[in-house]
């Protein structure tokens, strides 16, 4: 135990932890941004997990270690990490780096608050305020409430949540028992965070209907309308539909016009998972792709995914404005929330979440359209779409690639169909040995480390790729490199 007179000076070396602070910076800058977006360097370094535990010594021990070797070990995890921001990692719905982005995330570790109240989160609770009414606006709205979440798994969670307490208000005290059978409908393409929602409020995954997609992955109205009234017919009481703009594999967008049709007859909560399609609002070429999203009740938008804005920057946005949030959520904290502070306490925002501690997610976004302004974000936008056509054009022109089918969002769905294999289409085990490419080339190339992609069967389709460009420092080149690397992985397969 430390004795009184340790207690008349700091336990910190404030001038031996800025001089550290300097250094590590110096690391992150060279190591993680210069050469983490650099062509010429890898995408990773790719060792099996015993050869990277051995590498990075992960033990901790009960003496501490000198700086010098502190700074090694934060090259190492950079240098045995996958390089998200560089020009050639393709593999998941958010890529790239943006500068201004990433001062924003530097100043909130660096500031480390909470964003439940005004008292402890001046700045943010009103930066949060802004940039919610901004995304708010783009969908159609002009009121209503939100809330930054930690994922879109969680939006959608929340939608769910919010849905059940306005239509069964008693419900928050009274739990399941004040509740008749409740179900929910959503596409058979919708995320998997739909299913885990239902679970985890209670509701059951028993209670989730997928609704059938047609041959593009997008909800058909007139199939909801008939699961719905098959509940209806059971006894049970439907209450809440997710549609989806931008699926995962396809990148569908179901109809919003017809299914908040649907959902207007039979008095449902719609809500619009755009958490990989929301960012097409902000291009006026491309943001009909989500006509009718102003008739939800309720939208989750992951602006980390498309704008390169950073994990994680997850928004709930709701276009109801008389405090459901609030209603539905709030627990009154006696510590956090008091009534008589010398302040307007309608700035405590921290009730209306089911957290406590929360992440400021909205200054890496601000900072960021502060920098470039919308019609920088719209530009990004169209680069990608851009950069997708340009892409499916390519890929028609050469031989071996096929398109799952014509990219209606910045999804890229193909296979590459090797040497071996062309011309044997009809032979009845094609499907099982082309299911086997896609594997075998992305092994090659994450131990290469030369760039990475995704792949995935889907329904009855074998293995394909799932290419996304979401990184504004792609270039042709770079897109050129990605189909002559793919033939060249995979030519003698």
């Amino acid at each position: 135990m430390a004795e009184q007179s340790d207690l008349e000076r700091p336990a910190v070396d404030g001038a031996a932890g800025e001089e550290f602070l300097r250094a590590a910076f110096q690391v992150l800058l060279e190591e993680a941004v210069r050469k983490g977006t650099d062509v010429a360097q890898k995408v990773c370094e790719w060792k099996e997990p015993h050869e990277l535990r051995e590498l990075l010594d992960l033990e901790l021990r009960s003496h501490g270690e000198p700086a010098g070797r502190l700074l090694e070990r934060c090259r190492d995890i950079i240098r045995y990490s996958v390089k998200t921001c560089h020009p050639r990692f393709f593999n998941q719905l958010f890529s790239g780096l943006d500068h201004h982005a990433l001062a924003g995330r530097l100043l909130t570790e660096t500031l480390n608050t909470s964003q439940y109240t005004y008292e402890i989160a001046p700045v943010f609770v009103l930066m949060e305020e802004v940039v919610l009414a901004k995304l708010r606006e783009l969908v159609g709205w002009n009121s209503g409430d939100g809330i930054f979440c930690p994922g879109g798994s969680i939006s959608n969670m929340y939608a769910m949540n919010v849905a059940r307490f306005q239509r069964f208000p008693e419900s928050r005290q009274q739990g399941s028992r004040a509740l008749p059978r409740l179900v929910l409908f959503a596409s058979e393409e919708c995320h998997y965070s739909i299913q885990k929602g239902a679970a985890f409020l209670g509701i059951g995954t028993d209670n989730v209907v997928l609704v059938r997609a047609d041959e593009r992955g997008k909800m058909i109205p007139e199939e909801l309308e008939k699961e719905i009234e098959r509940v209806k017919s059971e006894g049970a009481v439907p209450f809440f539909v997710s549609a989806t703009s931008g699926t995962t594999v396809l990148g569908a967008f179901d109809p919003l016009g017809p299914v908040a049709d649907v959902c207007q007859r039979h008095g449902l909560w719609l809500h619009v998972d755009a958490a990989w399609g929301g960012s097409a609002l902000l291009s006026r070429k491309h943001r009909q792709l989500l006509a009718g999203i102003e008739r939800a009740d309720s939208v989750a938008w992951n602006p980390h995914k498309m704008l390169t804005v950073g994990l994680q920057c997850s928004a709930f946005l709701l276009r109801d404005d008389s405090g459901l949030l609030q209603r539905c959520h709030g627990a009154g904290a006696a510590y956090l929330f008091q009534p008589d502070k010398f302040y307007d306490v309608m700035f405590d925002t921290g009730d209306k979440t089911v957290q406590c501690g929360r992440r400021v997610d909205c200054l890496k976004l601000w900072l960021l359209w502060k920098a470039v302004g919308s019609e920088g974000l719209e530009q990004r936008v169209d680069r990608a779409f851009a950069c997708t056509s340009y892409l499916a054009a390519e890929m028609k022109r050469r031989d071996g690639f096929q398109l799952v089918l014509e990219p209606e969002f910045i999804n890229l769905c193909f296979w590459f169909v090797p040497p071996s294999l062309r011309g044997q289409q009809g032979c009845t085990d094609f499907g099982p040995r082309l299911g086997k490419v896609a594997p075998a080339i992305k092994e090659r190339m994450m131990k290469e480390g030369s760039m990475m992609v995704g792949y995935q069967p889907h329904g009855t389709r074998p293995n394909f790729f799932r290419q996304i460009v979401t990184s504004p420092a792609v270039t042709r080149a770079d897109l050129d490199f990605f189909l002559d690397e793919i033939e060249r992985l995979g030519c003698d397969l």
